[in-house]
């Protein structure tokens, strides 16, 4: 077998080069625990031997007979175990946010014929109780966690036979990289999940060609914060390159300890989606706000300053002066904040703004827009750190051992060893996708200057006005998050006389407004009705009106009075707006609109 044609050849191959002591770790009751890659070995060799004991097994290998193991759990070292334990005897893992409601947990389960799913946390395990006698297949729950009434984890790593962990070498052995390694069920925006099924080829490619493209080097002094959800293929793939390059992997407690954990890490990179960005930004825009004097003004020079940063052209020998003092008297405070020591910040999943990867990457916080689907294993194109190798406002360059193609319409179809195999047991939607060879993305873009992956839209996403004009929402949204007052927005105005928006006001912004302008702040519902807010609202969209053409700008729009969360039900769990969701949560106040 060639080395590193598996995906676990990864951590057998950090053990040859660059063992570690902490190749995982996490904080357990307030202490980080380290796991050795040798410890890890152990541990994966010993569960996969447990999980044959089980009576789970690969079979024949083809993807029906391979038997399904299902995931539901925040990041832990843990979760990479299972997946290496599964990997190695040719079992599926089908990995589910936590998020993901019990109608779409039960669908998936059956629809898969899960045997056995790992979940962490009390909460899960009552919401699996809660369906499992509706699923036949399911055999048994087992929890990361010590909890009562369920089964703990280590215990599939004692009373071992020890044939079954002779078995386990032999199945390893066997694999081959052509076999089918997880199924990821995509939540999409809209309709019924679809599993993805990619194969060890699939990813491995993917990361190798990521790797050699970007490129990232050896580093086994280095640590990486893991944070986004390993559900996601995302950080599952940002996981794999870690381990290939001997990067430490540490993981974040939650979302609200971010701040902290980077500074108890110091890590060298990490992976992350545009909307953690735009709050990273707002929270210092809002620090910001409050200082008084000369700080406050150098502040917004600094800002200033790096709002027009071109990493493709000098700014000539007095900006690049002025950059280097704002980067010592402010920005070095901003590092400070990551750790000191961030080398790179990987985003991807939407759309980031130009204007935040500017204003970071001057102030010597590097970020890489990348762009891909889950059912490319993901990676498509990123945004490299050799020279010519980023352009801000793009998805950076195809990465190696791909295809790209623009079709007539604006469509991105990709062509490569990282295109999924199919969507499990549905062979009608694979053949609309795959077309001689040929992923079609459903999104929308260019080349610029022939080389930078641009992605201007969703194909789904673009509407028609009642004049017959398309418009594409994105770009516009895009530029109106750019203002300091709005937190999140939707354009609307399919089959309508005119665009409309629906905004989420930044509210910690627009309370320092309303205060400086003598008005109440009180609730955010009587913020978004007063009238003199409205009018500034208006005056903000009419400004930026002038960045669209007559059918792209916004004739009408309403405030909205909380934001749009994952368990409110409107964003995805990689924050994105389920906008069908969104039309018909709020399908009064659009109603309003245009009447």
């Amino acid at each position: 077998m060639n080395e590193q044609s598996r995906l676990f050849d990864f951590l057998y191959n950090q053990h040859q080069q660059f063992s570690k002591q902490d190749m995982l770790a996490a904080k357990v009751e307030g202490n980080w625990v380290k796991h050795s890659t040798a410890e890890i070995i152990n541990t994966v060799n010993k569960l996969s031997a447990g999980l044959l004991q089980l009576g789970v097994s690969g079979n024949d290998m083809t993807v029906e007979n391979q038997d399904k193991i299902a995931i539901i759990s925040r990041n832990r070292p843990e979760w990479i175990m299972l997946d290496l334990a599964c990997q190695q005897i040719g079992v599926l893992l089908v990995p589910i946010y936590p998020t993901t409601s019990t109608n779409e947990i039960e669908f998936i389960f059956n629809d898969a014929s899960i045997k056995y799913v790992f979940i962490s946390g009390q909460e899960l395990l009552e919401k699996m109780n809660s369906i499992k006698n509706k699923i036949p297949s399911l055999i048994n729950i087992f929890s990361f966690d010590e909890l009562p009434q369920v089964d703990y984890w280590k215990m599939l790593l004692n009373n071992l036979d020890e044939s079954m962990l002779s078995k386990s070498e032999k199945i390893k052995d066997s694999i081959l990289p052509t076999q089918c390694v997880t199924i990821i069920y995509t939540s999409g925006t809209t309709g019924v999940p679809k599993g993805v099924m990619l194969s060890h080829r699939n990813l491995v490619t993917n990361v190798l060609n990521a790797v050699k493209t970007f490129p990232f080097p050896v580093m086994p002094e280095a640590k990486a914060l893991s944070f986004l959800p390993l559900n996601h293929i995302f950080e599952r793939v940002a996981s794999y390159i870690y381990m290939s390059r001997g990067i430490s992997i540490y993981y974040a407690e939650n979302l609200d300890t971010i701040g902290e954990n980077l500074k108890e890490v110091k890590p060298v990179l990490f992976t992350t989606v545009p909307r953690l960005l735009e709050k990273v930004f707002d929270k210092i825009m809002t620090n910001g706000a409050k200082l008084k004097g000369i700080k406050k003004k150098l502040f917004y020079w600094a800002v200033d300053l790096a709002m027009r940063y071109d990493n493709l052209k000098s700014g000539g020998l007095f900006y690049n002066l002025q950059l280097s003092i704002a980067n010592k008297l402010i920005f070095s405070k901003w590092r400070e904040a990551l750790g000191n020591n961030i080398q790179y910040i990987i985003t991807g999943g939407a759309a980031c703004q130009v204007k935040l990867i500017r204003i970071f990457t001057a102030a010597r916080i590097p970020v890489y827009e990348g762009y891909g689907p889950t059912e490319n294993s993901p990676v498509i194109s990123v945004n490299c750190c050799k020279k010519y190798g980023t352009k801000f406002g793009t998805a950076g360059l195809v990465i190696e051992g791909q295809q790209v193609k623009i079709e007539t319409d604006g469509e991105i179809c990709v062509k490569g060893p990282s295109v999924m195999m199919g969507y499990y047991k549905r062979p009608d939607l694979t053949n609309e996708v795959i077309i001689d060879g040929w992923l079609h993305t459903g999104d929308i873009g260019i080349f610029e200057e022939g080389k930078y992956l641009k992605i201007t839209d969703r194909k789904k996403e673009l509407f028609k006005t009642s004049g017959g004009k398309y418009v594409a929402p994105q770009p516009i949204e895009n530029k109106l998050k750019e203002c300091s007052f709005i937190e999140q927005v939707m354009i609307i105005g399919a089959d309508q006389k005119f665009v409309a928006a629906l905004i989420v006001p930044s509210f910690a912004n627009l309370k320092v407004w309303m205060e400086t302008n003598g008005i109440a702040f009180t609730t955010y519902q009587a913020a978004v009705e007063n009238d003199e807010v409205f009018k500034m609202y208006t005056t903000l969209i009419e400004g930026y009106n002038a960045n669209f053409n007559h059918v792209e700008q916004v004739k009408k729009f309403v405030l909205m009075p909380q934001e749009w969360t994952i368990d409110s039900g409107e964003l995805t769990p990689k924050l994105s707006m389920k906008r069908k969701v969104i039309m018909e949560k709020f399908s009064e106040q659009i109603k309003n609109i245009y009447q």
